[in-house]
């Protein structure tokens, strides 16, 4: 079972009289345990198309099959569910919530989900100490480093087990160093737990920890590579 399948994935915004065409028929098929980097310019349709895999908008035609759910047929709660149970994400500024302690930021998620109290607080630190930040459980985003904060907020993604972790440019906002400590994070939640991601960057060494890179220009896939030799 594929974790994504697009088939003529495509998504028009109208813009008063003008017809933007953001993606033009994209297919595409994600596996299970795949790291997939998403590439390409301003413009090239690489945002859109995270957005419509991440359920948090939708495309003007084509499919999308999220874990065997064609999300077409799916209502807005039903998205939403499986937004918040099966979906992951990583973002370039955080957003973490600034008056609130690192573990209850992880715990968030299970919140929404659900999930009793004792079991989020053991599920968030199990997590934490799988990205190297169990002890910051009681730190504010404000005690923290950008990287620190970074890690805490990929904890956070994992907390419901998801099947597909999306990351939005998640070093844009870090130094070089600290961006290749991150990205090295990513790589061994890849291998080692066999987690899915898919990855948006405009940064070709960033990618480069990626498996497979995938090439956006004006709404299409022009490239899609599998690595030989991914960056350590």
């Amino acid at each position: 079972m594929a974790v994504v399948n697009v088939q003529d994935l495509q998504k028009i915004y109208e813009l008063g009289t003008q017809r933007v065409m953001a993606l033009g028929g994209v297919n595409l098929t994600i596996e299970p345990g795949e790291f997939v980097a998403v590439m390409g310019p301003s413009g090239s349709g690489k945002s859109t198309f995270m957005h419509i895999v991440g359920l948090l908008d939708e495309p003007t035609a084509g499919r999308y099959i999220f874990e065997d759910n064609d999300v077409s047929k799916l209502s807005a709660d039903e998205r939403a569910d499986i937004r918040s149970r099966r979906l992951g994400f990583v973002f370039q500024s955080y957003n973490l919530l600034s008056r609130t302690s690192a573990l209850e930021n992880v715990e968030l998620p299970m919140i929404y989900a659900g999930v009793p109290e004792a079991d989020r607080k053991r599920i968030a630190l199990e997590k934490m100490e799988i990205v190297g930040v169990g002890a910051l459980r009681d730190n504010m985003p404000n005690q923290m480093s950008g990287g620190q904060q970074q890690r805490v907020a990929i904890a956070r993604s994992l907390v419901n087990n998801p099947g597909l972790i999306l990351a939005d440019e998640p070093t844009g906002a870090l130094d070089t160093k600290t961006s290749e400590d991150v990205m090295q994070l990513f790589t061994r939640l890849n291998a080692e737990h066999g987690i899915t991601i898919l990855l948006v960057t405009h940064e070709q060494d960033v990618a480069a920890y990626a498996k497979r890179i995938v090439s956006f220009r004006d709404g299409h896939i022009i490239t899609d590579q599998l690595r030989e030799k991914v960056a350590a």
